[in-house]
């Protein structure tokens, strides 16, 4: 190499390394390989006399993997030297990551190609390697040993396939983003392709207690595989499995035998007390879940989808009045689907089920592989219908489990399919309660309005035109009580505490509802939303320390880093322990409600390993900024609070406060506790939006009002009645939900009352502490404003 640059140094030729070389690296090359001092220079450049080389046409590959939660594919576009594309798509029917869906595509892309006979070829992919060799790409490509083998192979066997690696340029990215494309097409399922069925949750609306779905002694396949869970599916209850039904695209099936079970006394007795109890089997397919379609009662001719369908049902004899219980054992699916004709393949959109009870009988003795059902057989035409005995659920009997499986086609497309499942037949209900809390917002608007404008006008004019000492004196309102009005409060530490920790909620649902307005958190992610608000709330703790933090040193606080615990630990300290003492009281019914051993590390981890700190850093910016001045001076001596009228006192304002905002939301509130206690779908995020910004104005404006009566009379004492005037819906709130339960519910069971008192007194906590320091900061502002409207002496 250095007699090279030596020859070349006399011409005007620049040599460009593709990469470059430290010089210690070159010393170091020429010191190992030194040349003979006897060996001649080569003068001679080979094939010096050509002054033109054609190229061959090259064919190119393209190929990409891609990865999701509907399974994995690879694409791949082979363009010929005339520019025609040949495009092809794999579907690849085991769990992947994306990087081992890019290396089946390259490995499927070889193939294609060495099936084609081609001579030449240039792989093109999406990176920023340059490898100089085969071997060196392959490894530079494969980072999993198995694949690199598998492509050493392939590769020695065909000498002639040349592999390079090229950067893709803008003028490309037009193949890349076709073969995504195509990649995503190869996920889809053609026909004929194995369709798995998973359990979910066995749920009840009358006890609240979710079980596993292998609780009861139901058919399992021959190794139970649990699907990864998020945390707020675990939070939920819910226990995604595998299941014994299996299905092929577009291929229906009829009488398909699962399984034959003997019911003991133990099954028997688990059996009835789920039909009792009203349970419902809930299945998923494809992330859809099953439901049952029920006919409308007003007349559409849209079915609406009732979620899961029973275990089963209790009835009586004709001619016997006591009651049998029967279980559902014989599930007639129907999996409808929409058809793209151009690439042959289908997407599930449906997932419908409707069951029976069935008293099978079958040809003796029963052989599992091949079980000949005489009330159930394709050959002589006999099919499960209503009319056929039912089965019944006691000790001794056995139950043969069977199922029908049909393909419907479908015109919903894959984008609306959950439309049915989210059908809202009560859209008037929701505008009915946008109009009912705009109305309280525009009178509260109105006595603010008036507030402000004139009264506030009129007293901030009258007082800045005193003149004399002895107009000063006569000063009524308001205004006399400035040097009091910003003294510190009692308790300022724990006002500090929870103004931070409303402030961390209020940051935590807004974006909540952001990204659930954006889709981000739709029904079909299940256990997002709740992941979600235990991830923001986590995150948000640093502007809780923050604002506490700021209006500590407000306060003239000096143990800043005690406030700082207090704010940490507080809210989520009571709310645990709640949740705790609930989870115990689910873990002794034995429901996989319970939160296992591991999620609750997680939870507990997240609290001090990550809330902790932030809420610290918030507070130590918070501290470090310098305090917040006050419009006008404090008196030392504490001004001498008047006689207040009955209507004036606080419990009564109170109270009287926290209806309207309770009054504004209540109507949504339906619909959210619906969506909790009888497991239906909450979506309609954009109504919940504008009640949220109303609930805002809400809070804000009550709170204004009454602050300014009460400084009105000459009571000083703002700080706490402020946060508890709005924070005070909180309690109608609780109680509201204490009339759902006597209404509504259908709950029995004491354990299963006291965890919906349990988590709605969280709930009624976490949303006084929200509205709570909604109301005191918009009081707070209120309050530094007129003050510094006004000339003090």
């Amino acid at each position: 190499m250095s007699s090279w640059i030596a020859l070349l140094s006399e011409f005007d030729i620049e040599i460009v390394n593709q990469k470059a070389i430290k010089g210690q690296a070159l010393a170091d090359q020429l010191a190992t390989t030194p040349l003979p001092g006897s060996q001649p220079l080569n003068f001679e450049f080979p094939d010096e006399d050509l002054l033109y080389i054609e190229a061959t046409p090259l064919w190119t590959l393209f190929f990409d993997g891609s990865c999701n939660i509907h399974g994995s594919g690879a694409g791949i576009v082979l363009r010929t030297p005339d520019g025609d594309l040949i495009p092809k798509s794999y579907r690849i029917n085991f769990p992947c990551t994306n990087n081992i869906a890019e290396y089946e595509a390259l490995i499927a892309g070889l193939g294609f190609v060495i099936s084609w006979c081609l001579i030449c070829l240039q792989s093109l992919e999406s990176t920023q390697e340059h490898p100089q060799n085969t071997s060196d790409i392959l490894s530079a490509r494969f980072h999993r040993r198995p694949y690199l083998r598998f492509a050493q192979k392939v590769v020695e066997r065909h000498r002639s396939i040349n592999v390079g690696l090229l950067v893709i340029n803008n003028g490309l990215c037009w193949y890349n983003h076709r073969v995504v494309n195509i990649a995503a097409i190869g996920m889809y399922p053609y026909w004929g392709d194995e369709l798995q069925v998973k359990v979910n949750k066995l749920s009840s609306t009358k006890t609240q207690l979710p079980y596993d779905h292998y609780s009861l002694d139901y058919c399992k396949p021959k190794t139970i595989v649990n699907s990864a869970e998020n945390l707020g599916e675990v939070l939920r209850g819910d226990r995604i499995e595998n299941s014994p039904y299996v299905f092929h695209m577009r291929e229906g099936k009829v009488c398909n035998y699962a399984c034959k079970k003997m019911l003991d006394a133990k099954s028997a007795k688990d059996f009835k007390e789920k039909i009792d109890d009203e349970y419902r089997v809930n299945m998923i397919l494809d992330n859809l879940p099953v439901a049952v379609p029920r006919q409308r009662v007003d007349g559409n001719l849209v079915a609406s989808y009732e979620h899961g369908f029973r275990v089963g049902f209790k009835a009586s004899y004709a001619g016997n009045p006591e009651e049998k219980y029967f279980i559902h054992n014989h599930l007639s699916f129907e999996v409808k689907f929409h058809e793209d004709i151009e690439t042959d393949t289908a997407r599930i959109v449906g997932f419908e089920v409707t069951p029976y009870s069935v008293k099978h009988e079958f040809e003796k003795p029963l052989v599992e592989e091949n079980p000949r059902l005489t009330t159930c057989n394709p050959n002589t035409k006999h099919y499960v219908s209503a009319t056929d005995p039912p089965q019944e659920v006691e000790e001794g009997k056995e139950i043969i489990f069977t199922y029908d499986v049909t393909f419907t086609k479908s015109n919903i497309k894959w984008a609306s399919r959950w439309d049915t499942y989210l059908l809202m037949t009560d859209d008037q209900i929701h505008w009915f309660s946008i109009i009912n809390s705009l109305m309280i917002v525009l009178f509260l608007s109105g006595m603010v309005a008036m507030i402000m404008m004139r009264t506030l006008y009129r007293d901030i004019s009258k007082y800045n035109q005193l003149e004399t000492q002895d107009e000063a004196q006569e000063e009524t309102g308001w205004k006399l009580v400035h040097g009091d009005v910003f003294r510190p409060p009692t308790n300022s530490s724990l006002l500090c505490v929870y103004a931070g920790t409303g402030v961390q909620f209020f940051a935590m649902t807004l974006v909540t509802m952001v990204f659930a307005m954006l889709g981000f958190l739709s029904p079909s992610n299940r256990g997002g939303l709740m992941t979600a608000m235990v991830l923001l709330w986590v995150f948000m703790g640093l502007f809780a320390g923050y604002s506490s933090a700021r209006l500590y040193k407000m306060f003239k606080g000096t143990e800043w880093k005690a406030n700082t615990i207090k704010t940490a630990f507080t809210f989520p300290g009571i709310a645990f322990a709640i949740f705790f003492v609930l989870n115990a009281l689910i873990w002794g019914e034995k429901s996989s409600g319970a939160v296992p051993f591991g999620t609750m590390f997680a939870l507990v981890f997240l609290w001090f390993g990550i809330s902790v700190p932030l809420v610290f850093v918030g507070s130590y910016f918070g501290y470090k900024k310098p305090a917040i001045e006050d419009p006008v001076k404090t008196n030392k001596i504490p001004r001498q609070i008047p006689e207040q009228a009955w209507y004036m006192q606080p419990v009564f304002s109170i109270f009287i406060g926290g209806i309207l905002p309770f009054g504004a939301v209540f109507i949504e509130l339906f619909f959210i506790l619906t969506s909790i206690w009888l497991h239906q779908f909450y979506y309609i995020f954009g109504f919940l939006f504008i009640v949220f910004v109303i609930l805002i104005v809400t809070c804000a404006e009550i709170t204004i009002v009454l602050c300014y009566f009460q400084l009105c009379s000459e009571d000083y004492n703002w700080w706490w009645r402020a946060y508890l005037t709005s924070g005070s819906s909180a309690l109608y709130l609780f109680l509201y939900a204490t009339f759902y339960f006597f209404t509504k519910l259908e709950i029995t069971k004491l354990v299963s009352g006291i965890l919906y008192f349990g988590y709605m007194t969280i709930i009624s906590y976490a949303f006084f502490v929200l509205t709570g320091t909604i109301g005191f900061y918009a009081c707070f502002w209120f309050v530094r404003t007129i003050y510094a409207s006004v000339k003090i002496d």
